[in-house]
C-alpha cells in the first residue's frame, strides 16, 4: 500500500473511530460524514459550565472527542459559560436547580483553562467566554429570541415533563438556558457542536435558533455519559468521582474502585486503546482468563499515563500495591500537629482533615473504620496519647495521617 493511500485509509479509520466510539447520537450524520471527508475545515464548538472547580473523567469524554475533531485538523471552539452557569444547566435535573452567584463562577473559573489544557490544545484553538455576547443583549434582544421556542416545546422536554407530573416547580431561568445555549452557536458560526448525551435538547436548539437567524444549522455530535465509580451518575457528593488533577496516587486508587461492570466503559470513553484490545482484554475476563483486578491495573495505569505521564504511573501503581496489596504504609503522607497531651478520636479524626465532621467521624469509627496504629478502634471517645512519638491514623483504605504533639 503507497503512503498516499495508507494516509488516506488512516483518516478514513479515524472518522469512522470519531462517528461511533462512545457516541450515542449524529444529527446530521450523512451531512456530518461528507464534510469530514471533503477536507473542509469545521468549526467545532464544545461549551462548559464552570459549575465546579475541577474537571473530573465525565467532563473529559467529550472533550477527548473535541481532542479528535482537533487532530483531524478542525477548529476547537471552547466556551466557558460564565454567562450560563448563571442561570444553570436543567438537563436531567429532578428539581429546580439553584442559581450560581458571579463570586462562585469566578472561584470555579480559577483552575479551568489549564485543566482543559491537559487535554485539548489550546495554542490552536478558540477561548471563548459567553459572558462576550450573552452580556451584551439587551431585553429586545432576548424577546426576539425567545420567539424561536413555543412554551410546549419546552415543556416536551422529559425532565420538565416528569417534574410536572411530581408536582415540583420549574423557574422561568430554566426555560432560558437551552435559547442562551443555542446562541453560542450564532455567536460563533458553529459548524458542529458536541456534547454529552444530557444536552441533546440543548445542541439540538443550537439548530433551530441558527436558522432563525439565517445561518445553516449546526451537525450535532452527542457522547456516553459516564458513570461514577460507584455505578451511580458520577457526583462529587457522592465520592465516586475521579478528577483529572487528582495526584496520580490518588487517580489510581480511585480508577481501581470502579466497579467490575464497567471497566469496558471506562477503558472505551476515558482511553484510546483500540477496541480490539479492549475486546481482548473483556473476553480474557469472561472466560476467567483475567482476574477483573488485573484489568483495572492496566486501565488505572493508562489513565493515569494520560494525565501524569508513563513514569507517575509506574510509581503509583507501586504505590497502590504497596498500600492495597501488600497493607503497608504508603511512603509518604502528611503530618500533623495537635496542641494536646491526648485527644478523644472522634475529635481527632476530625481535626486532621480524615473526615468532614465529628458525626462523620464517630460514624466511620463505630463502622469499623478507622485503625490507630494498624489496630482498628471502634469508640469514638477512646482517649488518644499523643506525648510520644504519636500516631498513625487510617480511614478505609486510602487515608493516612500521623498525628503528633
Amino acid at each position: 500500500m503507497s503512503l498516499m493511500k495508507s494516509s488516506k485509509q488512516n483518516r478514513k479509520q479515524a472518522i469512522d473511530r470519531l462517528l461511533t466510539r462512545g457516541v450515542t447520537e449524529v444529527v446530521n450524520r450523512k451531512h456530518l460524514e461528507a464534510a469530514l471527508k471533503s477536507g473542509k475545515k469545521l468549526r467545532v464548538k464544545l461549551g462548559i459550565d464552570p459549575t465546579g472547580p475541577k474537571v473530573h473523567l465525565g467532563n473529559a469524554v467529550i472533550i477527548r472527542k473535541l481532542r479528535d475533531f482537533q487532530r483531524l485538523g478542525h477548529k476547537a471552539v471552547l466556551i466557558i459559560g460564565d454567562s450560563t452557569a448563571l442561570i444553570g444547566d436543567p438537563s436531567d435535573k429532578l428539581a429546580k436547580r439553584p442559581m450560581l452567584t458571579p463570586a462562585q463562577v469566578k472561584t470555579n473559573l480559577k483552575d479551568y483553562k489549564t485543566q482543559l489544557g491537559r487535554i485539548v490544545d489550546l495554542k490552536k484553538a478558540e477561548f471563548h467566554f459567553n459572558s462576550e455576547w450573552l452580556a451584551k443583549l439587551k431585553f429586545a434582544d432576548i424577546a426576539q429570541l425567545a420567539e424561536t421556542f413555543t412554551v410546549q416545546q419546552m415543556l416536551a422536554r422529559r425532565n420538565f415533563r416528569d417534574r410536572i407530573e411530581s408536582g415540583k416547580e420549574i423557574s422561568l431561568r430554566e426555560l432560558l438556558y437551552p435559547l442562551m445555549q443555542g446562541y453560542d452557536s450564532v455567536a460563533i458560526k458553529a459548524d458542529v457542536e458536541i456534547g454529552g448525551f444530557d444536552q441533546l435538547f440543548n445542541v439540538l436548539a443550537g439548530r433551530t435558533i441558527q436558522q432563525f437567524y439565517g445561518q445553516k444549522p449546526q451537525d450535532i455530535l452527542t457522547g456516553e455519559m459516564l458513570d461514577g465509580t460507584d455505578g451511580r451518575k458520577m457526583s462529587k457528593s457522592w465520592g465516586n468521582v475521579v478528577n483529572i488533577v487528582d495526584s496520580a496516587n490518588d487517580m489510581f486508587a480511585k480508577v481501581m474502585a470502579v466497579k467490575d461492570g464497567l471497566i469496558k466503559k471506562y477503558f472505551t470513553l476515558c482511553t484510546d486503546r483500540s477496541l480490539a484490545e479492549i475486546n481482548r482484554i473483556m473476553s480474557a475476563i469472561a472466560k476467567k482468563n483475567m482476574n477483573p483486578r488485573d484489568a483495572k491495573i492496566i486501565l488505572a495505569r493508562e489513565i493515569v499515563t494520560l494525565y501524569h505521564g508513563a513514569v507517575a504511573a509506574k510509581k503509583a501503581e507501586a504505590e497502590f500495591r504497596k498500600v492495597y496489596q501488600r497493607e503497608e504504609l504508603p511512603s509518604k503522607m502528611k503530618t500533623v500537629r495537635v496542641k494536646a497531651d491526648a485527644v478523644p478520636l472522634r475529635d481527632l479524626i476530625a481535626v486532621v482533615g480524615l473526615a468532614p465532621s465529628k458525626s462523620e467521624a464517630h460514624r466511620l469509627i463505630i463502622q469499623g473504620g478507622i485503625k490507630v496504629d494498624g489496630i482498628k478502634v471502634m469508640n469514638p471517645q477512646k482517649s488518644i496519647d499523643l506525648a510520644g512519638v504519636g500516631v498513625v491514623l487510617q480511614a478505609g483504605k486510602a487515608k493516612f495521617a500521623r498525628v503528633v504533639r
